[in-house]
Order: structure tokens, then C-alpha cells, then sequence
């Protein structure tokens, strides 16, 4: 939006701008903001930010070596109007006090190195992606986890078991479970909610391309943008993740991306499509008659992402929830192979879009409980590794599959690699692999292993809790 401190303070006198608001991430990937009034908003603080304890955000410095500097990305300037007071939001970047430098576990800044990376390795061309986010809307939601019981409750004025309640009137038009893909009014009953979460959405500054129901019959929905390169993409997920939360919110509603807050619905996903792209042109396409069209490039870019399957779960699908939704029966990929049209693929090549301009892929398990900025670099990362080694699909028994892998043949299945059903079995496959991710600086070590201790925490502390439904195996027993 902006690029120089003067345009910003020229905006804020235009506009009447009465406050300045400075988001960051942690390295979980929740957003921390502090909001400063514009009677402190000089240019010397928007090129050196401000002093945060960095130790309270999680995954991050010791509480005895906290300090650091939040400094805004001028370019990530919008408006929020989820505030009262007239308010100018900026993403930052998280810089070392004293030297200026960096902070190593920044995620923007991960992402950062990995275009760099990019640019150092492949010329010409840039890589570009584009997150689909579905989540669940659902008018109440109630849950605990004490001492004296654990549980949840989710309810949503779409769910099919509403048809017999008071509604005063109750005008039907339920959807039934598994039902609900691209359903119309009056049965779809957020369709209006989904286009002022669209419109917001463009309003700061992210390309939209179209928004439907999804499957899950009691209010699951996707909104779908279009592609950017690595760092602008992932800034655009935490901005609409904000947005659609708060558009809910204002509704009288609430949005969750968990993978799977209800069992046996459909759970949330958050595939990502891909490609290399130059002069208007995709550097995956080949004129020549391959499968999908698919160049060389495209193909050693599919054998890294399917290579290196298992260790980027742990940053794609990242929490102990995501491995509710990876399992058999519901459009989830649990193998590591690729296919033209394949939903039960890793990696699926959409034929909509086998053409020069937009030839592409789409990586299947990630889910929005992921660190965007740590998921999408990570990809690439995995993508220039398979390009690099020229790793070979077909010696690999990657395929390509067109088959559902619920109906291949045994023999089949187990050549194929299978992805982690668990997030302690990704954060292993993380250990054992992540060289790749070292490249060019890109990661660090440090940052890997607070990753995982961080997930190995989260793991702990849903293994020692009892299980609602443990009472249903175990308590007369």
C-alpha cells in the first residue's frame, strides 16, 4: 500500500487516521498486535518500529533476553475497520534491538530467505502460489478441558440435526450431512456473510477469485484467492483468517479453521496450488505430449514435495487435530503420490488447468492451523530440493495414480509411501529430514528444534488428558 514513511504520514493526515496498529506473528502462527496513536507516528518509528518482549509471544527469546523490534512492512498497510477508532494496520517484521538484524525465528523472515533462496537457484522465473482456506461458520460453540471434565459443542443453523427444533418458525432447508457442496439459498444460509467476508477480503488488498459451500452439511465454506508470490500469499492468509474471523464475529457468528472439528463430517483444508511462472507462462507446462503437460521442472518439483512428504507435515498439517482429518474415506490425502484430477493424491494436477498460461499443482495435506509463512517456504524449499536432485517420480513410485487409493490393489498401496498419521510421527520424519530446509540459510537449526519441542508440547498435553470417548470404551469395565 505504501512505500516510504512520508506516503504513510500524507495518508494519515488525508484520512483522519487516529490510530496505528502493528501485527506480528508468533511462531505458532497467531498475530500479536500493539496499536500506537498517530501523535506518536513519526517517520524515525516507521522505518525502526518499536521495543515488544518478544518473550511472551510462544516459540520465541527467554524471558531474561526478551527485547525486540517490531518494525512495519509498509507495503502490508490496510485499514481495519474492525476498530472503532479510525485505525492503519501494518504487518511487521521482528528485528534483533542492538544490531538490526533479523531475528532468526521470524517467520516473514523464513519467508523472505525462501524467495531469495529462489531467485539464487532458478532464473528465470518466479514462484507464485495460492491457498484455498475452508472453515466451518457456526452460530454457537462451546467447550472445556478441566479437571472435573473435558468436552465440546458446536451447533450451526444449517446442521440437518436442527429440523425438528423451535425455531419459531423452524422453515426447514437443513443440509444433510456430507451434503452441503456448492448448496444455493435458502439451504445455503451464509451465502451473504461469505461475500462481505469476500468483499473485505479485496478490500485489503488480496485477490479473490470465488467463494461456495463446501461439503460439511452444518456450515463449512471456502473462499479461494488468486496467486501471488510466496511472502504477499502468506501474508494474505493471516489476513484472511483475521478478516473472515471477525466478519463472523460482527454476524453474531463464529469461524474456525480447525481440520476437523466434528467427526464424521468433512474436515478443513488448506490446498495449495503452485507453479514457476515467467512472461505470462508457466514453467511447469511442455508443449510436448507428456503426462499433463507436465515440463521437467514440474515433475523434479513433484518428486520433492512427495520426498520430503513427512517431514513437511509437520509445518503443513501441524497440529494433533490435522491428523483427524488425514484418514481414509474423505478426500484427504494419506499417500505420497500424484495424479491428473486425483482428490486422494498428495499432490493432485488440476485439469481444469492443464494449459501454457497456469499449468500447476495442488499440494493436498496442508490445513490453516499451520504458520503460512513456515508452510509455503517450506514447500518451495521441498520443491527446489526435487528440482535440484531431479528426483524421478516413477523410480520413487510416485506415480502418476488416477485410481482412488481406497480401491487400489494391496500390492500397489504398498509401494507407495504412506504420510505420517500422527504429529508426533511428522516431527520425527522432521528430525530424520530437514536438510533441505538449511539451504541457502533459509531455515536454521535452532528454529527446527524449537519447532518441534514446541509441537512435542502440544502433544503432551493432549496425551495426558482423558478422552471423552475413552468413558464410552473403558468406564464400566
Amino acid at each position: 500500500m505504501f512505500s516510504s514513511p512520508q506516503q504513510v504520514l500524507e495518508y494519515i493526515k488525508s484520512e483522519d487516521v487516529q490510530m496505528v496498529d502493528l501485527k506480528t506473528i508468533d511462531l505458532p502462527g497467531r498475530w500479536h498486535h500493539i496499536t500506537l496513536p498517530v501523535s506518536y507516528i513519526t517517520e524515525e518509528v516507521l522505518g525502526s518500529g518499536t521495543g515488544v518482549d518478544a518473550s511472551s509471544y510462544p516459540g520465541y527469546k527467554k524471558v531474561e533476553a526478551g527485547d525486540t523490534m517490531v518494525v512495519p512492512d509498509l507495503s502490508t498497510g490496510m485499514l481495519d475497520s474492525y476498530c472503532e477508532a479510525k485505525t492503519l494496520s501494518f504487518i511487521c517484521n521482528i528485528m534483533e534491538p542492538i544490531s538490526r538484524q533479523p531475528y532468526r525465528r521470524d517467520p516473514r523472515g523464513v519467508a523472505r530467505r525462501a524467495q531469495q533462496y529462489f531467485t539464487q537457484t532458478i532464473s528465470p522465473g518466479e514462484a507464485v502460489f495460492s491457498p484455498e482456506l475452508e472453515f466451518y461458520v457456526f452460530s454457537n460453540v462451546q467447550y472445556e478441558s478441566e479437571i472435573y471434565g473435558a468436552g465440546y459443542s458446536i451447533d450451526s443453523v444449517e446442521a440437518p440435526w436442527n429440523s425438528s427444533r423451535e425455531e419459531l418458525p423452524n422453515l426447514g432447508y437443513k443440509i444433510p450431512l456430507a451434503q452441503g457442496y456448492h448448496a444455493v439459498p435458502p439451504r445455503d444460509q451464509l451465502h451473504d456473510l461469505r461475500s462481505a467476508m469476500l468483499m473485505a477480503i479485496e478490500a485489503a488488498g488480496v485477490p479473490v477469485h470465488y467463494h461456495h459451500h463446501e461439503v460439511g452439511a452444518p456450515g463449512q465454506v471456502e473462499i479461494e484467492v488468486g496467486f501471488g508470490p510466496l511472502l504477499q500469499m502468506a501474508d494474505a492468509v493471516m489476513k484472511m483468517k483475521y478478516i473472515i474471523k471477525n466478519e463472523a464475529h460482527c454476524a453474531g457468528m463464529t469461524a474456525t479453521f480447525m481440520p476437523k472439528p466434528m467427526f464424521g463430517e468433512a474436515g478443513n483444508g488448506m490446498h495449495v496450488h503452485q507453479y514457476v511462472t515467467h512472461n505470462g507462462k508457466s514453467l511447469f507446462w511442455d508443449r510436448a505430449d507428456t503426462y499433463a503437460h507436465l515440463s521437467e521442472m514440474a515433475c523434479t518439483w513433484i518428486g520433492g514435495l512427495l520426498k520430503h512428504g513427512p517431514a513437511l507435515l509437520s509445518f503443513c498439517s501441524p497440529s494433533t487435530n490435522s491428523y483427524k482429518r488425514l484418514v481414509s474415506g474423505y478426500e484427504a490425502p494419506i499417500s505420497c503420490f500424484f495424479g491428473l484430477s486425483n482428490r486422494t493424491a498428495a499432490v493432485r494436477i488440476p485439469a481444469y488447468a492443464v494449459n501454457e498460461a497456469e499449468n500447476r499443482m495442488e499440494f493436498r495435506p496442508p490445513d490453516a492451523t499451520c504458520n503460512p509463512y513456515l508452510c509455503l517456504a517450506a514447500m518451495m524449499m521441498a520443491g527446489l530440493d526435487g528440482v535440484a536432485q531431479g528426483v524421478d517420480l516413477e523410480a520413487n513410485h510416485f506415480g502418476p495414480f488416477e485410481q482412488n487409493i481406497d480401491e487400489m490393489d494391496s500390492k500397489t498401496r504398498q509401494r507407495i509411501t504412506q504420510l505420517p498419521i500422527s504429529l508426533p510421527a511428522a516431527l520425527e520424519a522432521l528430525a530424520e529430514d530437514h536438510e533441505f530446509l538449511l539451504k541457502g540459510d533459509v531455515f536454521s537449526p535452532d528454529l527446527i528444534r524449537a519447532w518441534i519441542d514446541l509441537k512435542r508440547d502440544e502433544v503432551a498435553a493432549v496425551n495426558i488428558r482423558p478422552h471423552p470417548h475413552e468413558y464410552l470404551l473403558y468406564y464400566d469395565l
